[in-house]
This record gives C-alpha cells, sequence and structure tokens, in this order.
C-alpha cells in the first residue's frame, strides 16, 4: 500500500513537470505571424544595408561633404546614439502596455527614422561648407535616434515564442527569405549607370534619393503591418517585480554575462568588416571602370547564399551555433586575405589588360569570401538567444533591451571607429572624388591610390572575421552546461507563467 502511495506520488510529479515542459515545447506561430516576422526583417535589413552601402557614397560625391568632416559627423553622431540608448534600453526594458512591451516601439519612433533618412539621401543645392556639415549631422543624429528605439523590434525573436526550436526555425526562415530582397540595393548601381543614359533629365543623385524614399517607405509599411500581426508569449516579471530589481543591479547582472561578452567583443571586431564594405563603391567605380560590374558580382555572389542558409542551419543543429561561428569566421579570415595576395587583376598588368577574365575572377574570389556570411547571420542571433536565457537562467530577468543598451555601447564604439576609419582611410591614400561636367561620377587612374582602394576593400574584412571567430573560443553555451540550462530554464518560465495564471485567476475571482 505505501509503495503504490509512494509511486502515484512519483507519477504525479512526473506528470506536472512534463506539463510545464509541454509549455515550451508547444509550436505558438501561425502562418500569418511568421510572414508578418519576416517582412518586417526584410524591410529593416534591407533598409539598413542600402544606407550602409550608398550613405557615405551619396553624401561625399554628391552633397560634396569633406571626407574629414564626415567621418569626424560619423564619431560624434556614434557617442550621441550610446548615450541615447541607455535611456531608451532603460524605457524599453519597463515598457508595459495593454499591446504588450515590444509592440509599441514598431510604431512610435517610425517618423524620426524616415525624416532622417529622407535628409541623409538629399543634397540641396547652394549649401555652404559649414551648411552641408550642419545638414547632414542632423540627418544622421535624426535617424540614429529614432533606430534606438525602432531598434527593439529586434527583441520580438525572444518574446515571440517560449518554444527554443521554433525560435530557430523562424531565425533560419527569417535568413532565407531575407536573401530574396538583398537583391533590391543591388539594383542602384545598375540604376545609376542606365538610368542617365537613356533619359539625360535623370541625374545619378536623383537614383539615388529615389531609391532611398522607396526603401523607406517599403520599410515604415511592413513596420506598421508586422505592429498588428505579431504577438509576444514569454512571461516577462510584472510592474512590481521590476520595481525590486534596481538597474544597477540589472547592468551588475548583465556585466557577469560571460556568454554575453563573448558576443559583443565578436561583434565589435566583426563590424571592421564594414570599412572594406564602404569601399565597394570605391573599388568598383575607380580600380574596374564602371559600378555596373557591382551588380553583375551581385548576381553571383548572392546565389551561394540560398544554399547557405539550410546549410547553416545543419551545422547549427550538428556542431551547435558555437563551432558554427569560430569556422565561418576563420574561413572568412583566410578566403580574404588570399584574396587580397592574388590581387584584383591576376591577368594582366591592370584590371583592363583582360577585362573579363579579371572580372570572373573577383567575382569568384568574393564568392567563396561570402560563403561564411549568412552562416554568421544566422549562428549570431541563436547566440544571442542563448546569452539571453543564459541571464535568464542565472539570475531570472532577461532585460532584453538593457543588454541590447550595453551591446549598444560597444555597436556604437565599432560604428564610431569604423565610421571615422571609412572617411579617414579615404584621406590616408589622398583619395580625390572626379565628376565630369554634369556631375556624375568618373573613376580615378593613379596605380597608389587603386592600391590603397584593394587593401581597404580585404584586409580589414579579413582581420573582421577572424577576430570574429576567436572570440567564440570563450563563449560558455555548450556541452553538458547547456542541456542543464535548457531543461531548468523551461521548469522556471512554466513556473513563472503558472503564478501569473493565478495570480489572473484571483483578480478575475476578486471582480465577481
Amino acid at each position: 500500500m505505501a509503495e503504490s502511495m509512494v509511486n502515484e506520488q512519483v507519477t504525479s510529479e512526473e506528470l506536472e513537470v512534463l506539463d510545464k515542459l509541454a509549455y515550451t515545447k508547444k509550436n505558438y506561430l501561425t502562418p500569418k505571424e511568421i510572414a508578418a516576422y519576416v517582412l518586417v526583417n526584410f524591410g529593416q535589413k534591407n533598409l539598413s544595408q542600402f544606407i550602409g552601402a550608398f550613405k557615405e557614397f551619396f553624401m561625399i560625391q554628391f552633397l560634396k561633404l569633406n571626407t574629414t568632416a564626415y567621418a569626424n559627423i560619423n564619431f560624434f553622431s556614434s557617442i550621441y546614439d550610446a548615450v541615447d540608448d541607455t535611456i531608451s534600453g532603460l524605457i524599453i526594458d519597463r515598457t508595459r502596455t495593454r499591446w504588450g512591451r515590444i509592440r509599441p516601439f514598431f510604431i512610435l519612433p517610425l517618423p524620426l527614422w524616415v525624416i532622417g533618412g529622407y535628409m541623409m539621401f538629399t543634397a540641396p543645392g547652394g549649401f555652404t561648407s559649414t551648411q552641408k556639415v550642419i545638414w547632414a549631422t542632423v540627418a544622421i543624429i535624426i535617424y540614429g535616434l529614432g533606430m534606438s528605439y525602432f531598434g527593439a523590434w529586434g527583441l520580438m525573436i525572444y518574446n515571440i515564442t517560449p518554444n527554443t526550436n521554433e525560435r530557430n526555425n523562424l531565425i533560419t526562415i527569417t535568413k532565407f527569405f531575407e536573401l530574396f530582397g538583398t537583391w533590391l540595393p543591388s539594383l542602384v548601381p545598375v540604376l545609376v549607370t542606365v538610368l542617365p543614359k537613356i533619359n539625360s533629365k535623370i541625374t545619378m543623385k536623383g537614383v539615388y534619393s529615389g531609391f532611398a524614399y522607396f526603401m523607406l517607405i517599403l520599410a515604415a509599411a511592413f513596420s506598421i503591418f508586422g505592429f498588428f500581426n505579431m504577438r509576444e508569449r514569454v512571461p516577462l516579471m510584472s510592474r512590481a517585480e521590476m520595481k525590486e530589481t534596481s538597474v544597477l543591479e540589472s547592468i551588475k547582472n548583465i556585466f557577469t554575462n560571460r556568454p554575453l561578452f563573448a558576443i559583443i567583443f565578436a561583434e565589435f571586431f566583426n563590424s571592421f568588416k564594414s570599412v572594406g564594405g564602404s569601399s565597394e563603391q570605391y573599388f568598383w567605380l575607380n580600380n574596374t571602370g564602371s559600378l555596373l560590374y557591382q551588380t553583375f558580382c551581385g548576381l553571383f555572389t548572392g546565389i551561394p547564399n540560398y544554399v547557405m542558409v539550410p546549410i547553416a542551419a545543419k551545422l547549427v543543429k550538428k556542431f551547435g551555433a558555437r563551432l558554427t561561428a569560430i569556422g565561418a569566421g576563420l574561413f572568412g579570415f583566410f578566403a580574404y586575405m588570399g584574396l587580397f595576395l592574388i590581387g584584383y587583376h591576376p591577368f594582366g598588368q591592370t584590371f583592363e589588360d583582360n577585362k573579363f577574365l579579371n572580372l570572373a575572377f573577383v567575382i569568384f574570389g568574393l564568392t567563396i569570401c561570402g560563403l561564411p556570411n549568412k552562416i554568421i547571420t544566422v549562428a549570431n542571433p541563436i547566440l544571442s538567444a542563448e546569452a539571453l536565457d543564459w541571464m535568464e537562467w542565472k539570475h531570472g530577468m532577461r532585460n532584453e533591451a538593457l543588454v541590447t543598451t550595453v551591446q549598444g555601447y560597444f555597436t556604437k564604439l565599432a560604428t564610431s571607429v569604423t565610421g571615422w576609419l571609412s572617411g579617414m582611410v579615404l584621406t590616408w591614400i589622398h583619395y580625390v572624388p572626379l565628376t565630369d561636367s554634369i556631375g556624375n561620377a568618373i573613376p580615378q587612374t593613379d596605380p597608389g591610390m587603386l592600391r590603397g582602394i584593394w587593401a581597404i576593400f580585404c584586409i580589414l574584412p579579413a582581420l573582421a572575421r577572424g577576430l570574429y571567430g576567436v572570440m567564440f573560443i570563450f563563449y560558455p553555451i555548450h556541452g553538458q552546461l547547456q542541456q542543464e540550462m535548457i531543461v531548468e530554464l523551461a521548469d522556471i518560465r512554466a513556473n513563472r507563467l503558472h503564478e501569473q495564471n493565478k495570480l489572473n485567476a484571483a483578480q478575475e475571482s476578486d471582480a465577481e
């Protein structure tokens, strides 16, 4: 009899554990909700890609902003953004509304980043040098301020479902469909080359501006759609619990998050690739003689990405996100360094000596260098999600916005350094933009300047990728520790949800 009672008790406890685990194993996402997340990501990522690729070129080439002034504006605005991120992070973390914590920020900051983006790709005529600096500074700051709050949308991936497998699948789906939008910014070099030739009234500047306005409208429309079609499901601390947890304690918990800082330093070093990316326009215009080649290259280098996204998901599943990130970073280092050492015109003394073979080689080389790109974009958000789970597991709180604020400090530091470098490296190689009589860009021919552009284009991305991979050697979430964290975290969340349901039931009972 006693033995039977013990067995019944054990069975009851086991059933309770299974019920708790079932909460985190259940599938929640509907096709419409998946589509909403994918579209918001599509709009935001492609807008960021467009601005990252063409903002510097537009402001220097068409606004005629001095390269040193551009570097200093980026440095100043990055410091301003870092200060603002502290405030925005605290506000977002402590927001509790009928629409959730994150969804309001899909809408509220929208006017700021739309206006700032519009200004960045508008070059008013008749401005003095000082007026150009003021215009560019205001544009970059307003855009950055809006994006500080709109950036909260990125936290949705950690809150849209408590099921980690469903979350990782959504990340993979998002990164795959992201590929179908990357061709939008790649159309710009074609348009700026072809349209002015078709119609003399269309200028390069007008094409860049018009495309920027289109991208801003698209991103804004998807953001509004996402607000009305997504939900937040991971249980959070109540307002009372948040008040009990001081900001100082939250910050202390963040700074003891070892996995988070491995990610932060990896992202910091990886951001230096953007200096090479910002030189891409200069490389195609000056070293090859035509911006049109950039589009041809994009058509080929992007093809492997459609295969690399599902491969990345399989690599993460087999080896874990940590080892996948390490391998991708080291591969990128050796690929870029190999391309630099071979050069961009191995079939002749200049690129023009055997133009088509040299172009084919550059396209092939950049395709190989780009193979880790989508592996990193899939692995990195999974690693970030694991780091947030680790903090919840250790301290019982998530504080995603405050975490992203700390990440933002390092991101802004990296942005300020890379933004400054993007302008200064051009100063160091004595780059001077050339235009024809109607203001269209024409290539430089100085051999020393061309070698400098090629070095910027390859070496910094190589170092960025290599250091990114090395940082994850210090990332501790793997093996047995990771398995323990998953099981215990499921129990923590289920208990929190159970307590919230009991509280709601009690409140409803009192109301009756």
